[in-house]
């Protein structure tokens, strides 16, 4: 008998050691596809079927204690899902060939907020096998540390690695902020595992991973009561992606003192990281203005706003409103950072006109301590995202397709509005109970 409860103690690792070969084998697949941007649908069904198996890893570090040898297979399989991806050309994104046209741009001594692609003269700067389409004409929308990013680096490749290494540092600091609040470190796998997190990084090359790192050193330095040191990391994901921001009111809150203070030295910061560009004057937002008028993709209750009979200036109105809300909400109940971060990532790409599939990566580290069932979901669902690329593939407009739309959301939307329902039931019941009580 002793032995045999011996054996089954093994079996949650042993199911873990299999998810993990199974993600190593979609992952060494896909790693070897030449061209994935003309085969979409199977780059579809197979994220799709790692999603399913990533969720069933996920569920055995909630439900099961682990010991050493499964905290070797996570980061095992951690480090190996990347290598397998790492030399395949990105193609279902052509994003980083904008941050490298960025780089020579900067290279070059000019500035990326002044210019853009289809520019007279600037042609030369581009990738002859992957020239710039999409925001042709749109200068630069991302902020000072993204732009000092693009200019480390020079071959797509070099931007892959700087961004997965980058990645593979948040998952360092996920451990240190697991042990600092005493919580399992297996629990790093709802990240480290992430099929959304491995393309968007190791696959895709998105700088994204730079924000989510230095907001989550922030989140560190705030749990280590190092308040300057918080906001001084908290400025600079803002810097590296404005998302950020909507997390300086949580931190001000938990600060006891000298909260004005805090605030300029997070505004000195911005104000500082934008002077080597300040001779943009007026036109430094330009970027970032034409992308909120002219782009919309894969949103959802943003587009339902528009839908209401609403215009899109009037759809920015309503979602600036709700977000506004989410953040009194969160105050209002003095939510800690690693939970607020959740609510708030994930209310704002909910409310936002874009919400590309890489753009999910913001909220899967809250998820290592707040594990929301339905939102673990929508990081698998999101791959769905990528849908339009079939057609954008053939030379048509990239549009969402409304029926993938409702695929990719509304069993993320009920499960979210049955966990409300459940929660207030709950509370009604409890303060039923009370008044019977008395």
């Amino acid at each position: 008998m002793h032995k045999r409860n011996r054996a089954l103690a093994w079996l949650p690792t042993l199911g873990l050691l299999a998810a993990a070969l199974l993600l190593a084998a979609i992952f060494r697949f896909l790693g070897r596809q030449q061209d994935l941007a003309h085969r979409v649908p199977e780059f579809i069904a197979l994220s799709l079927l790692a999603g399913a198996v990533y969720v069933a890893a996920a569920y055995l570090t909630q439900k099961f204690p682990f010991g050493l040898v499964a905290l070797i297979i996570i980061l095992g399989g951690t480090l190996a899902f990347r290598l397998f991806v790492l030399p395949l050309s990105p193609t279902i994104s052509g994003d980083v060939y904008r941050y490298q046209w960025e780089g020579r741009v900067q290279r070059l001594g000019i500035n990326p907020y002044t210019v853009f692609p289809a520019a007279p003269g600037l042609a030369d700067l581009q990738d002859p096998d992957h020239p710039l389409e999409g925001g042709s004409r749109t200068p630069t929308l991302y902020p000072p540390l993204s732009e000092f990013s693009f200019s480390w680096m020079e071959t797509v490749q070099g931007y892959k690695r700087l961004y997965a290494g980058l990645d593979l540092v948040s998952v360092v600091v996920l451990l240190l902020l697991l042990a600092a609040r005493k919580q399992p470190l297996h629990r790093v796998l709802i990240y480290a595992w992430n099929p959304t997190v491995v393309v968007s990084f190791a696959m895709s090359g998105h700088h994204d991973s730079l924000a989510i790192l230095t907001l989550l050193a922030s989140i560190l330095f705030i749990i280590g009561r190092r308040a300057g040191l918080s906001i001084a990391f908290l400025a600079l994901s803002f810097l590296a992606k404005f998302f950020a921001g909507l997390l300086l009111p949580v931190f001000l809150s938990f600060l006891k003192r000298a909260r004005w203070a805090y605030a300029g030295l997070f505004a000195a910061l911005v104000v500082l990281a934008y002077l080597p560009y300040a001779a943009a004057g007026s036109r430094l937002l330009d970027g970032l203005h034409q992308y909120a008028a002219g782009w919309e993709g894969n949103d959802s209750l943003f587009r339902l706003v528009q839908l209401a009979g609403n215009s899109k200036p009037q759809a920015y109105l309503v979602a600036g409103v709700m977000v506004v809300g989410i953040v009194a909400f969160v105050l209002k109940q003095r939510m800690e950072p690693l939970r607020a971060g959740l609510v708030l990532t994930s209310g704002l790409l909910l409310l936002s006109p874009n919400a590309f599939p890489w753009y999910f990566t913001w909220t899967v580290p809250f998820l290592c301590f707040y594990p929301s069932a339905p939102w673990l979901l929508m990081t698998v669902t999101c791959v769905l995202g990528y849908a339009p690329v079939v057609a954008y593939a053939a030379g048509q407009p990239y549009v969402d397709s409304p029926f993938i739309l409702g695929l990719e959301y509304t069993p993320v939307y009920f499960w979210l509005a049955c966990e409300a329902w459940r929660l207030a039931r709950g509370g009604r019941e409890a303060q039923e109970g009370q008044s019977l009580s008395c």
